[in-house]
């Protein structure tokens, strides 16, 4: 997102029923400007932030939720600063149900990961994103062998080494976007469903246990 964009932060956003807005932003950001996104902070917020141990954490975290609050007041048309968030069972944030849009319940999601933040908005359905740096790790197999689906694993171990970190975070991505589009936490084991893994392939969501997707 560019500077002329955040210029013009006080315009507002059209989204449509059947559209899905995803932003990705970089949380490095000027001194200036993460002093002008604190200002948006709720008083939870600020004393969350202050809780961090290094600065590079507490400044990313207060940018990735100044950017969404600017974001979410574009789309309803109110202060950022005033808007109020509650929590589902499992720690997913909404926007309160006093402040909703009248014609469709605005929801999101957000994800960030080494300097990068990605955000997504959908109206009157469920969503969920999630971001990482791809790279090399030396216990992917353990991990893929304990949190992927048979299928996933077998076709993950299919990929050439070369493409096996993309294939990794690939299938990682997507389950972690789909546990937290149902709000679900914890609770879904991760080799209960399938996604789509393989370097060039669309994400897709294949199969539930017991159902086609």
């Amino acid at each position: 997102m560019d500077e002329l964009q955040w210029q013009h932060a006080h315009d507002g956003i059209k989204l449509a029923a059947n559209q899905v807005h995803v932003w990705v932003v970089s949380l490095n950001r000027a001194e200036a400007e993460r002093r002008n996104l604190y200002q948006h902070l709720s008083a939870d917020e600020r004393d969350r932030a202050g809780r961090f141990h290094f600065d590079r954490d507490r400044f990313h975290y207060i940018v990735g939720r100044g950017i969404l609050r600017q974001l979410i007041g574009r789309y309803l048309g109110i202060n950022p600063a005033q808007i109020e968030f509650e929590y589902g069972e499992y720690g997913k944030p909404m926007i309160h149900t006093t402040q909703q849009m009248p014609d469709g319940w605005l929801e999101f999601n957000l994800s960030h990961s080494h300097g990068m933040a990605l955000y997504a908005f959908v109206i009157d359905r469920e969503v969920g994103v999630d971001i990482e740096q791809i790279r090399p790790l030396s216990d992917a197999h353990s991990i893929a062998e304990r949190y992927f689906s048979a299928s996933e694993y077998e076709k993950f171990t299919a990929v050439p080494p070369t493409l096996q970190p993309q294939a990794f975070f690939n299938c990682w991505t997507r389950k972690e976007a789909y546990i937290k589009a149902i709000g679900d936490g914890l609770t879904c084991p991760l080799d209960a469903f399938d996604v789509t893994l393989t370097p060039g392939r669309p994400a897709q969501l294949l199969r539930i246990r017991g159902s086609i997707a």
